[in-house]
Formats: C-alpha cells, sequence, structure tokens
C-alpha cells in the first residue's frame, strides 16, 4: 500500500484495485453466510390449514412496513422524518450521480439516467445534515443514548464518512484530487466489508424479515 500523502496516484490505484477485490470478496463471502444463516434457520412447518396466500400479504407488508403509518409518525416523528430524508438521499447519491452510474455500468453492464450534479450535490448537503441530526438525537435522547452500542456509534460513522469523503472528492476540497478521491473509495470499501457483520445488512434482510411476517399472518388469515 502507497503512502497517501507523498503518493496519492499509488493510493488510488491500491484502492482501485487490490482493496476493492479484497473488500469486494470479503462482501460477497459474508453476504452469502448471512444468507446461508437465514436458509439453515429455516422455518418450521405449519401443518395448519391455510386460510389465505402468502405471497399477497406478504408483498403488502413490504409495502406498508416501508411506508411509516400514522401511528409510527405519532410516536417517532423525528425518527419518521429524518430517517426517510438521509435514506433517501443516500440512495439518491448512490445510484443517481452520474460517475456511480458509470461504476456501475462498468461492473454490471447496467446503466440508467442519472440527476443533474447540482441537484445531486443539494440532496447530498442535506443527507449530510440529516445524519448529523440523527447523531445529536441519539446522543440526547434519553432512551436512544443508553440503548446505543459501539454498533450503532461504528455504522453512523462510516455511513456518513463515506457520504462526506465523496463531497469533498466531488468539490475539491483537497488540493490531491486523486488522494480525495482514494480517500472516498476506501469509505465505500470499508462499508461493503463492514456490511454483512454489523446492523447495516437490514438493507437486504429488512424486507425479508416484513415479508415473511406478512405471509405468516396471511396464512393466518389475519391482517398484518
Amino acid at each position: 500500500m502507497s503512502d497517501p500523502m507523498s503518493d496519492p496516484m499509488g493510493f488510488l490505484l491500491w484502492v482501485k484495485g487490490p482493496m476493492f477485490e479484497w473488500a469486494s470478496a470479503i462482501f460477497a463471502l459474508g453476504l452469502l453466510v448471512r444468507v446461508m444463516e437465514i436458509i439453515v434457520l429455516g422455518r418450521k412447518p405449519d401443518h395448519a390449514e391455510p386460510r389465505a396466500g402468502e405471497w399477497g400479504p406478504g408483498m403488502r407488508t413490504v409495502f406498508t412496513r416501508s411506508i411509516a403509518d400514522p401511528g409510527t409518525f405519532q410516536r417517532a416523528p423525528f425518527d419518521v422524518v429524518v430517517g426517510w430524508i438521509w435514506h433517501i438521499g443516500f440512495l439518491s447519491a448512490l445510484l443517481l450521480f452520474v460517475p456511480h452510474i458509470e461504476l456501475i455500468r462498468g461492473i454490471l453492464g447496467l446503466s440508467w439516467p442519472g440527476l443533474p450534479n447540482p441537484l445531486v450535490d443539494l440532496v447530498t448537503a442535506v443527507t449530510l445534515a440529516a445524519l448529523v441530526a440523527t447523531l445529536i438525537h441519539r446522543l440526547t435522547h434519553p432512551v436512544k443514548k443508553r440503548i446505543s452500542t459501539a454498533e450503532d456509534y461504528l455504522v453512523w460513522t462510516i455511513t456518513f464518512l463515506v457520504v462526506l469523503s465523496g463531497y469533498l472528492a466531488h468539490h475539491g476540497v483537497n488540493d490531491s484530487y486523486a488522494l480525495a478521491l482514494g480517500l472516498h473509495i476506501l469509505m465505500a470499501e470499508i462499508f461493503l466489508i463492514l456490511l454483512p457483520f454489523t446492523k447495516l445488512t437490514h438493507i437486504f434482510t429488512a424486507f425479508i424479515a416484513r415479508w415473511y411476517s406478512g405471509a405468516s399472518f396471511g396464512r393466518r388469515g389475519v391482517d398484518s
């Protein structure tokens, strides 16, 4: 690995080459292990006669629980509003920023139209502000402060650094663009490595859990 400060271009080539390969391999293997865990845990056989189908209720629950219901908003309006803001902002910057789309096209051969750079820039700034707000809320809320773990702060930190490093690289805050871009790529790779082993896994498992819950209620003829 090259010294980032003395050899920014060498550092950039390292994160785009060997480090990217290692991060991708750890991410893929870790995610495979998590999926296998879900499969091995299995689903207890339900010998009761089904009263309704599973797929419809399962998909309905995925939708309804992805959209906060009025009761959830009344109980925790900050969590709902700010949570939606930074999740949508993060996904927009990830999937609708033209350089990211070009990267995905180079890896998977898939592409789609992106947003104008000024709009992505605004969305990213709002996302950073929302993430800071979530941290302050966690640190000051009496209940959340007590139940928060080191993992919660680790997940927040790497998510924030991915967005911040991308924002700084785009604006050329650092004198060396190669160094700024390399740091952004490194943060994204650390995010990938951590994803299968932390609460970030909910990116994939949340929808599976919601479908399973809805399908179970549907089979019993109960509204979820």
